[in-house]
Formats: structure tokens, sequence, C-alpha cells
């Protein structure tokens, strides 16, 4: 989704998915952590993504995902996306969170405003009994490493949610398992920095024409399948 391959993503859900149930799983997976990289990735991109997704998966597949939204604030909601916002931040951050802050309330008295309410506690976390499949702590730390490092020249945000990663991996939960125990690990960590780094150049080398544009079968990502207004 950073290199903004969408053709890309189709083949993704493509080899992955290996019956009708398994397509819908994987979509639904997909368009969750696609809204959740806007945090990093931005609107633009994710929108294109997204769109493109729904456009090209089966059709009998696109019309059984969900289509009822699940993050939308009312005024007894607040509190709780207030709570999961403090919890994540502080999950990712402690014991540097209130100098971050700090740090972002100079840049702008908004910007911390802005980030933890919008973004970790209403896009980030996922929300208490009602996110299937929820992308979860873990995944939503692998995200974040994803798209920062595919962008390039972030790389302090980068070693942060590594940390964050390794802080999530440590607190444990139903989704920490043997091999996300050895991915918080040195070794683990290298793996998945020099993974990313494979996909990138697999999907953006040969001048632009990498892996997605070899194996659209002929779905032009640039015409056609993008958001238009």
């Amino acid at each position: 989704m950073t290199v903004n391959s969408p053709a890309s993503l189709t083949l993704l859900h493509s080899l992955a998915s290996h019956s009708p149930a398994s397509s819908i799983q994987n979509a639904a997976f997909m368009r969750e952590v696609g809204l959740k990289t806007i945090s990093f990735n931005g609107i633009p991109r994710a929108l294109n993504q997204l769109v493109h997704l729904r456009a090209t998966i089966p059709t009998e597949t696109a019309e059984q995902l969900p289509t009822t939204p699940t993050r939308t604030l009312t005024p007894e909601s607040f509190d709780q996306v207030r709570a999961r916002a403090n919890g994540l931040w502080n999950s990712i951050y402690d014991p540097h969170s209130r100098k971050l802050i700090a740090k972002l309330k100079a840049a702008h008295p908004d910007l911390p405003v802005h980030i933890l309410s919008n973004h970790y506690g209403s896009l980030l976390s996922d929300f208490p009994g009602v996110h299937k499949p929820a992308v979860g702590r873990v995944l939503t730390s692998l995200v974040a490493i994803a798209c920062l490092r595919a962008q390039t020249g972030v790389g302090l945000q980068v070693l942060s949610h590594v940390y964050g990663l390794r802080k999530g991996i440590s607190e444990g939960g139903e989704e920490v398992g043997e091999g996300e125990k050895w991915l918080g690990g040195d070794e683990g960590n290298l793996w998945a920095l020099g993974a990313i780094d494979r996909i990138v150049e697999a999907i953006a080398g040969e001048g632009g024409r990498g892996l997605g544009q070899r194996h659209n079968n002929g779905i032009d990502s640039a015409s056609g399948q993008g958001f238009k207004p």
C-alpha cells in the first residue's frame, strides 16, 4: 500500500485465498489493515488501495463484506475511545509517552489531540467485540513498521514502532505465540525489516514495473480502478 501498487494488493489477495471462505476473510482483514494505514500513509493512498481492492476481488466476495460502519463516535463512546487511545499510546511509547506528547504539543497544540483521538483511539485501536477479523496490537505495530520502512526517511519513527512491537509482544495476550516471541527479538526484528525491503524492491523495482505490474492480468492500476470523485 505504501508504494501505491493496487495491482499487487489484488495479487496478494488472490494468492492467499484458496476458498470462498478464505477469500472473504482475507478481503475483510486486508480492508482493516488498509484503513489503519491512513495513520502512516495518509488518506489518498489508502483510498486508492481500498477502492481498487473492492473493485478487483471476486464479486461474490465483495458482496459479502460487512457494510455497517463500526467506528462511529457517540457521546457515550467518547470516554472509551479516549481510554483506548491513551492505553495504546502508552503501550507503544512508555516510558517516553508524556515527553512525546509535550513535543507534539510544542509543534502544534492540536497535534496530540488529533493523533490520539482520531488515530490511536478511533483508528489504530480495534473496537472491542466489533472488528472481526481484528488486526490486534502486535499486527498494528507491524503495519506501522511496514508503512514507515517502505516510505524511507523516517527512521526515528520506524525505530519507535520497532520498540512498540517488542513491547506489545512482551505484554503477551491471545495473539502472542512462539512466532511472535521470535519476531520480538533482535533476529526477528532484522528479519521483518529485511522482508519489507525485499517486498518493496519486488513491487517497485524494474523502473516501476515490479511484481504487481507483471501479474496484473491486464488491469491497469492507474486507469479505471482508482478513486474518482
